[in-house]
């Protein structure tokens, strides 16, 4: 399982899909599980972290699942018109 931090925001999204992707081939199995429990502070960038690593890892033949994903970060996909590309558990 992949963590999300605490904070994600258009300064740290570049750094964080980059420690994503560098931990996906350790993620076995045909899914790849993000915490999102952590996650506290974040803009729209948090949207587009998710969004660029569910296409990382759907190119290595893995569906992503968001775990705990909070309801503002829920809401904020949705008012984007993203909400059924954002797939919680």
């Amino acid at each position: 399982m992949l963590v999300l931090p605490a904070e994600l925001t258009h300064l740290q999204a570049t750094a964080c899909l980059r420690m994503m992707v560098q931990g996906l081939p350790s993620q076995e199995g045909d899914q790849v599980v993000v915490d999102a429990s952590a996650l506290q502070s974040f803009d729209s960038s948090a949207l587009a972290v998710l969004l660029e690593f569910g296409r990382e890892s759907q190119a290595r033949g893995k569906s992503l699942v968001i775990r705990s994903l909070s309801p503002q970060l829920a809401d904020l996909a949705k008012l984007y018109g993203i909400d059924e590309l954002i797939q919680a558990a």
